[in-house]
């Protein structure tokens, strides 16, 4: 796990359309999302909210790497069509920087394994 450089929110799409989200249940009716997006380092997790708002994001050496750490820290993958899908809808927007009231819980080590 690495610092990564801020993220380029362009390149990540709308929440509905983009690639492969990994999500985890941290409270009733509260999710923390996540999408691997490649970077020039490596393979960059950015984290988002419910409401798209992006308050985090970890630089991983490569995808594997990446997808291994997100399961580790109690993520799954969200798949349209799912069980998961289907009680949990997909943030709606566009990805906006956000600041977490507990500020940046998965970098900071917190919260993350």
């Amino acid at each position: 796990m690495r610092q990564g450089l801020e993220p380029d929110l362009r390149t990540l799409g709308a929440p509905p359309d983009h690639r492969a989200p990994w999500v985890k249940v941290v409270g009733f009716l509260q999710h923390n999302w996540a999408v691997i997006a490649p970077s020039p380092q490596g393979s960059l997790i950015v984290f988002y909210g419910d409401t798209a708002g992006v308050f985090d994001w970890l630089l991983m050496d490569d995808q594997a790497q990446a997808e291994d750490a997100l399961r580790r820290n109690g993520f799954e993958r969200y798949e349209d069509g799912s069980e998961l899908a289907s009680a949990i809808p997909r943030p709606r927007g566009d990805f906006r920087f956000f600041e977490h009231p507990n500020g940046r819980i998965y970098s900071s080590g917190r919260f993350w394994k």
